[in-house]
């Protein structure tokens, strides 16, 4: 906390040390993961089964956890996520509702909530040799309590039975995974995640990570290796975290052969399964059924999805010393724009991910277009669909770009570098955010960003205080939750980048954060303290002002003083006096006095008369001259260059309005259309955080400034930002918004009126 709120300085600069957690054994100073540190590991081996027809699972896993803490455990925590959706699940009653004048059916039917058998069925927990075990469920947590302690370096068996009904994501309720029914074809989509019971982490810095799941903090989750075998009907096709192990048992000939070949092509995708093939088992409806079994290692989570709507295409990605296969699933729905962009936005990706944080370990990467936007370990969910007649809006397009960078990206924040999203969602969505950015400028120089740019998160900045909170602020507490922890962080992220730090220091200290957290667990501290380590930049006063803080940034220049050195002769110097006193005495009464005063007394009578009606008070003396020559010969060369050199002193002095310190980016133009940038630190401030002076030597005439000309530093008020003063319009369109599903073409779509035309 501030030590100094009397005053104006001191408080914003102060260091975060106290703020932060005392380095240690586990997690050291520097930002680096201590010599002793240690994780928790869990292996699943689950055997699972879809119903097509009534929509719903059972399964079976066998967890294997390995207790590398040094603790003695004496029971275990267990997430149930799917719990979350049950008639009376504690985040329902939570959620606040109200009654306004004009109410559609979903938001009634929220209120309502529903009567659907939803969440977790658990059937049996059992030990290796078959024994019950205790359980203890609360919400979405369940507590498996252990005969005897799990001590530090041992590893304990034991399987869980469960089930549960899938339910309508598109529905009121909601949510990441479940199934999306097709009526034209009556054909289900189901993309299956928080599908099993997962393992709560527990690390050295908070132990059990038990917090329960209310819908919008995501997850923290251990590593593990995973085999899956997931039974289906025999004409759907299957996607998931994972390699497939029995493709031969679960491809015909020609889809092997397809497959085959996408391994070696990497330069368009190749359809495996094509869209009339897929069409053609819309209608079909095979029985029986097949079970695809996948292997993934090291990976945090497991999703997966299936249909027999699934056009497959894949193609290889050189990614560092292997190959990664990029693959799509989607309906013809979501053609042409899936088959022409879903896989090469993923291999781009990759790519360009790759190049700033470390080589995507894993062997494959997988959009499915599910009208939706979501991530797991190697496949993800994602949205775009085109209208019925092909068309498709820009919006739309680059929404569906965005959201497939976005959510491949999150392989690499959180899935392996594994924060806690439940506790602190920016550190997987701000950095993800923040990094699809750059991915989205490298895809297309125009591209339409909607996050990232300095300017672009004014309008959250400048909002009334109590829709604000820090980003270090736990998901369930942020009212504007998309700027919050996505848009805000990504911004900041881009500042330090591109105006604090300089882009080849921020690269060096992102990645070497990247490099040491993959495949663990750090925390906000590990990240501040990285980027400080790896750049030798003081951040303390940028982390707790953006990241701890709820200020905005609005820098006013507030005043503009011109001032030359006086090197001018004596004869000059008297001359000049000579005109400002003229000039001075120049006044109406003495001019209209010379007419209306026929005679005065000095001019009447000579005896009023002395020295000084004679003396020339603007002549140069003998001993003027002299000091101004001895004062010449004093100066020595540099100083002589200093004297005549006709420098313009402008001093600029500038207010902090908003409270949030920054640099001051200064453009000055002169007078003969020329124009230059000074970059002064924020450092400025240290000793006055409320108003600073700083004086700036121009050889040229100054016409106009502007402060921060780029928008680099998110000014909520650029009013104040020129000199002279400058009107800037306030602007408002008037327009009438029309919603739709997610997914749904969104703005204007000139390709439809062009196809009209033709």
């Amino acid at each position: 906390m501030a030590q100094h709120s009397e005053q104006n300085h001191a408080e914003r600069f102060e260091q975060l040390g106290p703020m932060l957690r005392s380095p240690n054994v586990y997690r050291t100073a520097s930002g680096a993961p201590g010599h002793l540190y240690w994780q928790q590991q869990a292996n699943y081996d689950i055997t699972v089964e879809l119903d097509d027809k009534n929509q719903s699972i059972k399964g079976s896993e066998k967890v294997t956890y390995i207790n590398n803490s040094p603790d003695q455990l004496d029971y275990l925590w267990i997430q149930l996520d799917q719990n979350q959706r049950s008639k009376d699940a504690e985040s329902q009653k939570a959620s606040p509702s109200k009654i306004t004048d004009q109410m559609s059916l979903r938001q009634l039917e929220g209120i309502l909530w529903h009567d659907q058998d939803l969440g977790y069925k658990i059937l049996s927990v059992k030990d290796a040799s078959g024994n019950d075990i205790p359980v203890a469920i609360n919400e979405t947590m369940m507590r498996v309590d252990l005969a005897s302690p799990l001590k530090a370096g041992e590893e304990l068996e034991f399987t869980i039975d469960w089930s549960f009904n899938i339910h309508d994501r598109t529905s009121f309720i909601g949510g990441r995974p479940g199934y999306e029914y097709f009526e034209e074809d009556e054909n289900y989509l189901y993309t299956l995640a928080e599908w099993f019971p997962r393992m709560a982490v527990y690390s050295d810095f908070q132990g059990w990570q038990n917090k329960q799941f209310y819908g919008r903090g995501e997850f923290a989750l251990t590593f593990g290796n995973y085999k899956v075998s997931i039974t289906v009907p025999a004409d759907h096709m299957v996607g998931a975290t994972g390699v497939l192990t029995n493709p031969e048992e679960v491809l015909n000939d020609t889809e092997l052969d397809r497959w085959n070949k996408a391994k070696e092509t990497f330069d368009n995708p190749v359809i495996i399964r094509t869209q009339n093939e897929a069409e053609k088992l819309e209608k079909g409806k095979a029985s029986g059924s097949k079970t695809w079994v996948f292997e993934a290692e090291n990976v945090r989570d497991f999703a997966w999805t299936s249909s027999r709507k699934f056009i497959w295409d894949a193609m290889a990605v050189d990614v560092g010393d292997k190959n990664v296969m990029a693959m799509s699933y989607y309906a013809k729905e979501a053609n042409p724009l899936y088959e022409q962009y879903s896989t090469r936005a993923v291999a781009h990706t990759l790519k360009s991910y790759s190049s700033r944080t470390f080589d995507y370990p894993y062997p494959t990467a997988i959009s499915v277009e599910a009208a939706n936007g979501m991530e797991y370990p190697m496949i993800c969910f994602n949205y775009g669909r085109p209208d019925k007649d092909g068309t498709y809006s820009e919006a739309i397009k680059y929404g569906m770009i965005s959201v497939i960078i976005h959510e491949v990206g999150h392989n690499f924040f959180p899935m392996i570098v594994n924060s806690d999203e439940r506790q602190w969602t920016w550190m997987d969505e701000g950095l993800n955010t923040f990094m699809q950015f750059l991915a989205e400028q490298e895809w297309d120089r125009n591209y339409p960003s909607r996050r990232g740019p300095a300017h672009k998160i004014v309008d959250y900045m400048r909002s009334e205080k109590q829709y604000l909170e820090p980003i270090m602020t736990n998901s369930e507490n942020i009212i504007q939750f998309g700027a919050n922890a996505y848009a805000k962080p990504a911004t900041a992220l881009n500042i330090l980048r591109e105006t604090i730090m300089g882009r080849e220091l921020f690269d060096f200290a992102f990645k070497q954060y990247a490099q040491r957290w993959k495949f663990k667990h750090p925390t906000p501290d590990d990240f501040f303290r990285t980027m400080e380590d790896a750049s030798a930049v003081d951040l303390d006063w940028f982390w707790r002002g953006w990241f701890f803080g709820t200020e905005p940034v609005d820098i006013s220049l507030e005043t503009v003083n011109w001032y030359k050195l006086d090197n001018r002769s004596p004869e000059e110097k008297m001359k000049a006096e000579a005109e400002a006193y003229q000039k001075e005495e120049t006044y109406l009464s003495r001019t209209r006095n010379e007419k209306d005063i026929a005679e005065t007394v000095v001019e009447r009578d000579p005896a009023t008369r002395d020295f000084y009606n004679s003396y020339d008070r603007f002549s140069v003396s003998p001993s003027d001259k002299k000091q101004y020559n001895d004062f010449m010969s004093s100066l020595n060369s540099r100083e002589k260059e200093l004297f005549n050199s006709g420098l313009n002193y402008y001093e600029l002095t500038f207010r902090n309005v908003g409270g949030l310190v920054m640099p001051l980016i200064i453009q000055f133009n002169y007078t003969d259309g020329s124009s230059e940038i000074e970059r002064i630190p924020a450092y400025v401030w240290k000793m006055n955080e409320t108003e600073v002076t700083k004086v700036f030597p121009k050889e040229k005439d100054l016409e106009s400034i502007v402060l921060d000309p780029y928008r680099e530093t998110a000014d909520i008020d650029e009013e104040n930002n020129y000199f002279p003063r400058r009107d800037v319009p306030t602007r408002f369109e008037l327009f009438k918004r029309e919603s739709g599903p997610r997914g749904a073409a969104s703005g204007s779509n000139p390709m439809k009126d062009a196809k009209k035309k033709n």
